[in-house]
Order: C-alpha cells, then sequence, then structure tokens
C-alpha cells in the first residue's frame, strides 16, 4: 500500500474481520459482497454479527457497492443505512435460487428480496460448463474453464463489478475472458501426481461444500474429505451436519483425516455414506490415498488441511506458489 505498485486498481481479497479494519484506514471506491455463510461462529459469533461487519464495509465505500441481491442479509443494508456509495446489484434468474441456497434456506425457507431488487448481471442459466449470463438485457454465454456450479454465480458477481468499476468495457469481451479463467490455490486445483489426477477443493461452509457435492460427480474417483479445526478453519465444525452426504453413499469415501476426521467418520455415519479409514495424519493419509488405487483423486479440505495437503502434492509434482 506504498503507492509504488505499477497498477491503477487494486482488487483485494479480506474476510469480513481484516476487511473492517482496512477500510477504516483506507475507504475502498467499490466493494463486492458476495454472502454470509454459517462456518467459523467461534471466531465470528452469529452471522448477524458477521453482517454487521459487511456493512461497515459498505458505509465506508465512497464510489459503488456490488450486492448479491439473494443473500436476505446483504440486501437490508442499502434499505436500512444511508450509503455514500451508489449501489449495484447482482443475481439469480428465478428457476436457480433453490439450486443456490442462502444461510436461512438450509433451516427453512428463506425471504429472497431479489424480485424488487434490479440487477446488473443475472446468472440465467448453466448447464455443464456453460452459463449464460443477463447483463443489462442482454443474454452472453460462455464456457467457464473453472469447475463448480458455484464458481458460475461467482463469475457473475466478477462480471457485475468490473462493468460498474469501467462502464465502457466491452461486454462481450468480459464474458470472453471467463473462459479462460483457471482453478487457484486449492479452489479446484487440479494436478497429477505419478500419472494420476488430484483434485484439490476447498470446502468451509454449509452452502459451498453442498455446491461441491453437487457439481462433482464421484463415479470413478477416490474421495478423500479432510477437516481441520485450527483457528483459520474456526474451531466449530457443527456445520458439517448442515451437509448432506448421500449423494457419496453409492461409492463411498476412501478416507477421512485431519484433526476432525472421526467427528467427519461419524457425520458420515448418519448419512449412510462408507468410507474405508479414518486417519488423523494428513500425510499418512495421502501416502495411503495415493498408493491406494489408480483411480483420479478428488478431496475436499477445509483451509488448514487444504494448505497440508496442498504442501504434500508439492514434494510429488509441480504446484504453484502463492505469495
Amino acid at each position: 500500500m506504498s503507492g509504488k505498485l505499477d497498477a491503477d486498481i487494486a482488487i483485494l481479497e479480506l474476510d469480513e474481520a481484516h476487511a473492517v479494519h482496512f477500510v477504516r484506514r483506507i475507504n475502498p471506491r467499490f466493494s463486492l459482497l458476495l454472502n454470509v455463510m454459517r462456518d467459523q461462529l467461534d471466531r465470528f459469533g452469529e452471522i448477524d454479527h458477521t453482517a454487521g461487519l459487511l456493512k461497515e464495509i459498505a458505509l465506508n465505500t465512497t464510489g459503488a457497492v456490488v450486492i448479491n441481491r439473494e443473500d436476505s442479509r446483504l440486501a437490508a443494508i442499502p434499505q436500512k443505512n444511508v450509503l455514500k456509495a451508489k449501489v449495484s446489484w447482482f443475481g439469480l434468474a428465478p428457476h436457480l435460487v433453490e439450486r443456490f441456497p442462502q444461510d436461512d434456506d438450509l433451516y427453512a425457507n428463506g425471504t429472497h428480496p431479489s424480485a424488487s431488487l434490479r440487477a446488473t448481471v443475472i446468472l440465467q442459466s448453466l448447464e455443464g460448463d456453460q452459463a449464460t449470463f443477463n447483463i443489462d438485457g442482454r443474454s452472453l454465454s460462455a464456457s467457464l474453464a473453472l469447475k463448480g456450479i458455484y464458481n458460475t454465480f461467482n463469475a457473475a458477481a466478477a462480471l457485475a463489478l468490473v462493468h460498474t468499476i469501467l462502464p465502457d468495457a466491452n461486454i462481450e469481451q468480459l464474458v470472453s475472458d471467463l473462459s479462460v479463467i483457471k482453478s487457484a490455490f486449492g479452489r479446484g486445483e487440479s494436478f497429477e501426481v505419478d500419472g494420476q489426477q488430484v483434485e484439490l477443493l476447498l470446502v468451509k461452509n454449509p452452502g459451498g461444500f453442498r455446491l461441491a457435492l453437487e457439481s462433482f460427480d464421484p463415479t470413478g474417483y477416490d474421495t478423500m474429505i479432510a477437516i481441520n479445526d485450527e483457528y483459520a478453519d474456526g474451531r466449530d465444525m457443527s456445520w458439517l451436519f448442515d451437509v448432506d452426504f448421500s449423494s457419496l453413499r453409492a461409492h463411498g469415501v476412501r478416507i477421512v483425516s485431519g484433526t476432525r476426521a472421526y467427528d467427519m467418520a461419524l457425520r458420515l455415519k448418519y448419512d449412510e455414506v462408507p468410507f474405508a479409514e479414518a486417519e488423523i495424519d494428513l500425510d499418512k493419509a495421502m501416502e495411503a490415498l495415493l498408493g491406494d488405487s489408480e483411480k483420479p483423486k478428488r478431496l475436499y479440505c477445509s483451509y488448514t488441511a487444504m494448505l497440508k495437503c496442498r504442501r504434500f502434492l508439492g514434494s510429488r509434482t509441480v504446484v504453484e506458489k502463492v505469495l
């Protein structure tokens, strides 16, 4: 933040707690508010408190705030507060709302204020890797290199933000560029280890885990679930009981690992999902997974478990270094 970067725009991904301290020192011109989900409750408290942190970010933004209209807690921020910044919305076509549940939808029927909020960008449809977006009334499609249906809604958010910052930018080119954006840092990264394909998927809240399981067919894969409970993961793992694991029932899970391996094993038992092994030590679990068969592997990991699995993979193959 010394001003010596050779760039005109800095894009910072911050969690709510860190972002609040940042915006008190440097007012952002633009902010993008994605969602409020039930994770790390021991760190953030209840999600209404998390929404309050995001409200402070919006209040300190000077140019424009881009908000997910499908999240009722976020949608309430400009309705209940006077913002300095203008507000833009992104959202979903009505038939897609159920596929992207907000937190309240996991426990009861949540309220969706989207009908009354006009969005700049709407995710209109998705089929496989193909997504169609309605941008200011224009329908444009792209084939996304990013895997996972959750990334199609993230793409809608990104398009809404860039369109807000650069309203004269070529919309067709922006949508086309989505096809060359690749997964990074555990968010669907794919590696080849001794001739085996290994996919690494970060999961950290019930909504995201549900969408990840919906996005990837377990047929023909050895599946591993690695759950830690370190500070960066959140100590409270009760949210795992809000994830439906029944899609893994037919093919089972090869191994569960991490400091909460036995909690994960118990959770799978409740959904009648068979698993072959529980191993707390992540390195030993990775050795067992990679040495078991020639099937491709898919790993669902909490944050610190993902870091450790990624380091292990880096000892076996080329893994991009992240500062």
